[in-house]
């Protein structure tokens, strides 16, 4: 039986021809935490700005039934993807929070769309961005990320005080090696789902070098020759308003990431280094207006107007209906890592 993808609308019961490839944004989302309201401010986010492509939640196993269904209410494709597990001289060295993240590799295997964009579940997108999925095939696009916060302290660049956001500020030391190749930020990229670069992402994974930063090592090191810098505009990470604010017109900015200690927005508490900064308070206030935008909730946007523009449809007895029709939801499974 082919796979099948549950939407809030509809059961498609075949994954799309190679004819019909289409586009999508893309997140994963792993264990049955808060990380979910993350999801749900993105998906509304999109619905915001118009944006015209789905959003594809790739979910880990443990991702309990609850949340997904939260996930399909919110216009969401969930897709269950099992677990992508480095080899433990990876997990030795890298951030054990991070190393969960090696699962991302899956979603190039989601070759039913000709190019997504991936976005980290901690992001908001206050304006739209569709047209990146116009830039020429081939690519890998991220934004550079910043090496001044102290996560960074056991690198050379952080040791010398470079970064490539000010590269003529601090020049790189010659003495150390090359100067290092342009670094991106892996909380948002775009690129084009394709098997046999999954299938040499994994290969690649098993003789790879150990690195602190895991999986956003490994990715900047595998497609470091296809690599193009987009501007920050598309992923401001939050650090670089206080490190690099020459480089930040914070009213252009299009997306957020909240990757700062303590300034998810769902958990925000005002308290932690930085945190108290009017920039940082006006980002999660319009992180927090877009959640709880009712009129943003998938099933107050998917109905057509009638024809006279005076009212819509609630669809919501439909879809309840389809649910409780067919039972469970069903996910498409990819088979396990090597």
């Amino acid at each position: 039986m082919a796979p099948r993808i549950t939407t809030a609308a509809t059961t498609v019961s075949t994954v799309k021809s190679s004819t019909a490839r289409s586009r999508a944004y893309v997140t994963f989302l792993a264990g049955n935490g808060d990380y979910v309201k993350g999801v749900v401010g993105l998906a509304k986010g999109l619905r915001k700005v118009k944006s015209k492509y789905p959003l594809v939640v790739a979910v880990l196993p443990d991702v309990p039934e609850e949340h997904r269904q939260i996930l399909v209410s919110q216009g969401c494709i969930v897709r269950e993807i099992e677990p992508v597990h480095p080899p433990e001289n990876q997990t030795q060295y890298a951030m054990a929070y991070y190393v969960i993240n090696y699962s991302k590799l899956r979603i190039w295997e989601f070759v039913e769309y000709s190019k997504m964009i991936y976005l980290d579940g901690d992001i908001q997108v206050f304006e739209n961005i569709d047209h990146l999925f116009d830039y020429p095939d081939n690519y890998f696009y991220a934004v550079k990320d910043c090496f001044c916060e102290p996560n960074w302290r056991d690198s050379p660049q952080f040791k010398i005080g470079y970064c490539q956001q000010c590269p003529d500020k601090v020049q790189w030391d010659n003495s150390l090696g090359p100067r290092p190749p342009l670094y991106f930020n892996a909380g948002m990229f775009v690129y084009q789902p394709c098997l046999s670069t999954y299938q040499e992402l994994l290969s690649t994974l098993k003789t790879s070098t150990p690195t602190l930063f895991a999986e956003q090592d490994f990715l900047n090191n595998f497609f470091k020759d296809k690599y193009k810098p987009i501007p920050s505009v598309y992923n401001l990470v939050l650090a670089m308003l206080w490190r690099h604010p020459e480089n930040i017109q914070l009213d252009k900015v299009k997306v957020v990431h909240y990757c700062a200690n303590g300034s998810k927005p769902w958990r925000y508490n005002g308290e932690g280094e930085n945190m108290e900064r009017e920039d940082i308070k006006m980002l999660v206030k319009r992180w927090w207006d877009i959640y709880n935008d009712e009129s943003l909730d998938y099933n107050n946007t998917v109905a057509p107007r009638a024809r006279n523009g005076t009212r819509q449809v609630n669809l919501q007895p439909f879809q309840t209906a389809l649910l409780t029709e067919t039972g469970d939801l069903d996910y498409i499974s990819a088979p396990s890592a090597a």
